[in-house]
């Protein structure tokens, strides 16, 4: 099912963080029509609002995966967690695209200034929590750190079934995790797309194989349905698992490494297909408890321009090769 002249003009009359994605995966715009989107995002709407909340020290919130005080404040005791610190903030940005040099300055700052709250540790080396270390190495390599090191972790880390659990380094379990999986494999091949370190390929791919043997939905050791966030889509999704998600990584896996779409996906696609609006859009599902710093999508339950534009590519991508 082609997009149609309708759902394409919604999608495009968005924040630039998100235009640019629609005119490079789905309506075939050049290059420098994209480019000069793209470049708006540091300037307009999502990623202006979040630049603007920058601390003197380079941080956010005053903390680095929590805001500062938190432990102590109020909100500790609110549900969720608040989506407002260092570490959000940088992925969100680079989610949407801003240039990293529109942040020059911000690596030594952090270095300088940021510790973790685990153990105070030194922010660019990361602390324990694989989702942590993962979006750190990304975030890391986008603004020019040298991340190596951290990258070795992962290939040190990897559990005996092939993926990553975040509760692993704390002994609360040795099996995998679907989410901290995906976490682990999405922020590798962010790292090794821009750095070209390709050390840790072995390992995402190990961690890709734990996810296509469970078809991305199931338990391996039952066939059941692993639960039921794999079909609760939402935008901003986090660090949260959802079939959606995991297709979203397959396809650009295939696009950086020039293979075919595996045919284990196909009971995710066809979860994802079964979960399109007939006039070619996906709803909203409901979104992670927290303060945010900007609202960037659509209230629960109605149509998410960032969740069609996932799923849109994901099926394209798909269909192309079937």
């Amino acid at each position: 099912m082609a997009i149609s002249y309708g759902v394409r003009d919604w999608l495009l009359d968005s924040d630039p963080s998100l235009r640019w994605q629609v005119e490079r995966d789905l309506t075939g715009a050049t290059p420098q029509v994209w480019q000069a989107t793209r470049a708006r995002v540091a300037t307009e709407g999502f990623g202006a609002a979040l630049l603007a909340r920058q601390d003197p020290d380079g941080q956010w919130a005053g903390g680095a995966y929590f805001p500062g005080g938190f432990a102590e404040s109020p909100e500790a005791d609110a549900p969720g967690q608040p989506w407002v610190a260092t570490i959000w903030t940088l992925k969100d940005l680079r989610d949407a695209g801003v240039d990293a040099s529109v942040l020059h300055g911000t690596a030594e700052k952090l270095a300088a200034n940021s510790r973790w709250e685990y153990e105070d540790l030194p922010y660019w080396d990361g602390e324990v929590d694989v989702c942590i270390n993962a979006f750190t190495l990304a975030t890391g390599a986008w603004l020019g750190v040298d991340m190596s090191a951290l990258a070795r972790w992962f290939v040190d880390h990897r559990l005996a079934d092939g993926g990553w659990n975040c509760e692993a380094e704390e002994g609360r379990s040795t099996r995998s995790s679907f989410h901290s999986t995906l976490n682990a494999v999405r922020e590798l091949l962010y790292y090794e797309q821009l750095t070209g370190d390709d050390s840790a390929r072995d390992a995402r791919h190990g961690g890709e194989e734990y996810l296509l043997r469970r078809r991305l939905l199931y338990r391996l050791s039952t066939g059941e349905p692993v639960g039921d966030f794999v079909h609760e889509f939402t935008y901003p999704h986090r660090y949260r698992y959802s079939a959606l998600t995991a297709l979203d990584h397959f396809r650009a896996v295939s696009l950086h490494e020039g293979s075919r779409p595996d045919p284990r996906l196909d009971d995710a696609v066809a979860l994802v297909r079964g979960s399109r609006l007939p006039e070619g859009t996906w709803r909203q599902g409901a979104p992670l408890l927290g303060r945010s710093w900007v609202s960037v999508d659509a209230a629960e339950g109605a149509p998410s321009r960032w969740l069609t534009l996932f799923g849109t590519r994901v099926l394209d991508w798909w269909d192309a090769a079937h």
